[in-house]
């Protein structure tokens, strides 16, 4: 009989949670409210709520439990491969939705939009990654590319491999961006003096440079707003 009533009150739950969802706006939702309906479609006989909050109590928050590699979510007991999985898929899915937003545009309305999509990708790694967003003669997003992750020496690696993605897009300007894991949003000498080296790269291939982005915890640095191209 309790076994019956268990199944019942979590399925009762999932009913108020998805019309809850169908007549209101998440914001509406708590974090793990959010993160609790989610996992009902990866989690199928199970209350998820006790499941939610013990991702939030251990990562933070929902950006933070998104954020979470597959290995680090899989340290949550009852978050299996497959429910891990699905928790990364979210993320991505969201990502990729902000990405087809600049990417079909017919061309960025302010370069606020690129900032934003790279805050989005690029706020929660957890190692450097450095990529290149790609924009033609209209100023339409024509591609983003991944170019390094790891450290590396950017003022000697980037110029040559930023040149040639510039070059196969047939680009007419780039948005360069890069991370800093570490929290801080000031450019190292390594940072300027790449920048240099690739705006002198594209200039030679008559490619404009538009910006330079640092993106560390949700914010960004732009060196084009502080004079430094």
């Amino acid at each position: 009989m309790k076994n019956n009533k268990t199944k019942a009150d979590y399925l009762g739950h999932r009913k108020r949670l998805k019309e809850r969802f169908s007549e209101k706006n998440l914001k509406d939702f708590a974090g793990y409210e959010i993160l609790e309906f989610a996992l009902t479609f990866a989690i199928p006989r199970k209350d998820t709520k006790p499941l939610a909050k013990e991702l939030i109590k251990k990562f933070g928050s929902l950006k933070q439990v998104l954020d979470a590699s597959c290995e680090e979510l899989q340290t949550v007991k009852g978050i299996s491969e497959h429910t891990s999985l699905f928790i990364s898929f979210l993320k991505q899915t969201a990502l990729l939705y902000r990405y087809l937003e600049i990417k079909e545009g017919e061309s960025l309305s302010s370069p606020q939009e690129v900032v934003n999509y790279l805050i989005s990708a690029l706020s929660g790694e957890k190692i450097e990654k450095f990529c290149a967003v790609m924009l033609n003669s209209g100023n339409k997003v024509i591609e983003c590319v991944e170019l390094e992750k790891g450290t590396v020496n950017k003022s000697v690696v980037m110029p040559r491999k930023i040149a040639e993605a510039a070059l196969k897009y047939k680009s007419a300007s780039v948005i360069i961006a890069h991370n800093h894991p570490g929290g801080t949003l000031k450019p190292s000498q390594n940072d300027i003096e790449a920048t240099k080296a690739v705006y002198s790269a594209l200039k030679s291939i008559d490619v404009a440079l538009l910006d330079h982005i640092i993106i560390s915890n949700g914010n960004y640095f732009s060196f084009k707003e502080y004079n430094l191209i």
